[in-house]
This record gives structure tokens, C-alpha cells and sequence, in this order.
């Protein structure tokens, strides 16, 4: 039994090298080694000791795995040899063929467990390395939007710097004092084009209306509560409302916190966006 734990763990990877190497190990352990011989049949293959011969003298023991026959054993007497046990056999002989078998049993479930985990690793292995693969195009796929993006961004801002804001300019040089209000919320926004303002603000806090989001964007400008007010055609007080919902959904509501003030903050601008200075009535209003 040494020799077979010893052949098991050269050949931990292989069940076929192992019973190859084990088969001629087994005449030499019975009484009469010059005249016995072996035979292993498993799993659909046949191992035979050198000089290998069957005979009537036989005794055998199945060979299990997972508690299912596998194969068997054999040791036979080439000579008929005086009457023993079992036949010609000892029964240390008999004890000695079923360990043998059932161990042969394990050590097939132990090399089959380790190739299916070796097998296993392997595809894991393919596995991660074609996800990797996958995440690494993928990266390039969003870092190349991001790209077209940003570049998107400056064109619109570039064509509303150099295009649209010099008219804007000199429209709001030829209108009234009255009008020249609605002239500064138009550069507003053309300026908000390129800002995350909007989407930020309606990403974020998705229970905004879009009522109130318009008025944060007004109150964002700078704009009083009386000019909101008459721009939207409702009293102060319907406005007032709307700050006070607007403060409890932006999570201000009993915070000292301007929101003028908190509407305006670096926080809703994107990585290369020019925040902008506050006004002097953002400074007064709440």
C-alpha cells in the first residue's frame, strides 16, 4: 500500500499513468509471486502485469467511484497451489485486493476533481482575460464619446461666443432699459447650452417639476422673486411656494443655506465649465 500511495502522488494528474505503473506492482504482494499475475480493467481500458495470463485461480474486487462500479481488480494464480481461504488465496489476501481496489476508487475521484478544477481554471482564466479585453474596448469606446462629446461642447460654445453673443450684444445696445432684462436672461441661456446646469439638477433630484426647475434656473440668473413672478404670470406668493419646495427637495429646508447661492456653486459645473460670479441680489434674497 506505500508503493501505491507513492505511485499516486507522482502521477497526481494522470488516472492512466498511475495504474500503468501500478499493475506490476501487485504480483510481487501475494504468496506466490512467480506464478501470479494482474489485470485492471477501468473505465473501458485494460491494464495488464507483464506476462499477464488468465487462469481458473481468480479472485477480483469491483472498483467504485462516486458508489458506482467502475471496473475491477484481479490477481490470478497461473498454477493450481494448495487450498487456502478463499480457493488458493489467504484471506490477508483478499483484505489486501479490496484496499487496493478501493483505493484505486479514491484516487480516480481525486485526479478526475483535480482536472475538472484544472479544467475549470483554465475557462475561468479564458473568461477573465476576454472580459478584460471586452472592458478594455469598452473604456475606449466611452473615452472616445467622451471625446466627440467635449468637442461637441466647445463647437456649440464657440459658435454661441463668436456668433450668437455678438449679435445678443448688440441687439441689447439698441433695446430699452425695460427690455434690456430679457436680453441678459437670453445670454443666460445661451450660456447654459454648454452647462450641465439642467441635467444635473434634473438627474439628481428627479422630484423637481418642470416648473421648478424652470424657476431655479431664473433664480440661478439672479432674478428676484417679483421678476420670476411676472415672467411666469402667477403672484409672489404661488413663487414663494415654489422656493420653499424647491429648498425641501434640494434638502435645504432648514439649512442656512442662500439658495441663490447653492443654485449657482461650482457643484453643478462639469470639468472645464467657467462658473459664474454671484450677483448682488443673489447676495440679498433667500
Amino acid at each position: 500500500m506505500y508503493g501505491m500511495a507513492i505511485l499516486a502522488e507522482r502521477y497526481s494528474d494522470s488516472i492512466e499513468d498511475f495504474l500503468r505503473n501500478l499493475i506490476n506492482i501487485l504480483p510481487p504482494s501475494w504468496q506466490y509471486p512467480e506464478i501470479t499475475c494482474a489485470r485492471i480493467l477501468f473505465d473501458g481500458k485494460t491494464y495488464k502485469s507483464r506476462g499477464f495470463n488468465s487462469s481458473k485461480w481468480r479472485q477480483s474486487s469491483r472498483i467504485l467511484m462516486y458508489n458506482e462500479p467502475m471496473g475491477e481488480v484481479e490477481v490470478f494464480y497461473l498454477e493450481e497451489m494448495p487450498p487456502e481461504d478463499e480457493g488458493p488465496f489467504l484471506k490477508e489476501e483478499r483484505l489486501l485486493l479490496d484496499a487496493i481496489a478501493e483505493q484505486i476508487g479514491k484516487t480516480a475521484v481525486r485526479i478526475s476533481a483535480e482536472q475538472e478544477l484544472r479544467e475549470l481554471n483554465k475557462q475561468l482564466t479564458v473568461e477573465r482575460k476576454a472580459l478584460q479585453e471586452a472592458n478594455a474596448a469598452l473604456r475606449a469606446v466611452m473615452a472616445r464619446i467622451e471625446e466627440e462629446k467635449m468637442n461637441i461642447n466647445k463647437n456649440i460654445q464657440a459658435n454661441v461666443e463668436k456668433i450668437l453673443m455678438p449679435i445678443l450684444h448688440a441687439l441689447s445696445l439698441e433695446l430699452p432699459k425695460s427690455q434690456k432684462k430679457y436680453a441678459e436672461i437670453l445670454r443666460t441661456n445661451l450660456e447654459e447650452i454648454t452647462s450641465p446646469f439642467i441635467n444635473q439638477l434634473s438627474r439628481r433630484f428627479y422630484s423637481l417639476t418642470p416648473t421648478e426647475i424652470k424657476i431655479c434656473k431664473l433664480i440661478r440668473n439672479g432674478m428676484r422673486t417679483k421678476e420670476i413672478a411676472r415672467i411666469q404670470g402667477v403672484s409672489v406668493a404661488t413663487i414663494n411656494r415654489h422656493r420653499e419646495h424647491i429648498r425641501r427637495k434640494l434638502d435645504i429646508i432648514n439649512r442656512d443655506v442662500n439658495l441663490t447661492t447653492y443654485l449657482q456653486s461650482n457643484m453643478w459645473e462639469e470639468e472645464g465649465t467657467i462658473g459664474r460670479d454671484l450677483s448682488p441680489v443673489a447676495q440679498a434674497e433667500l
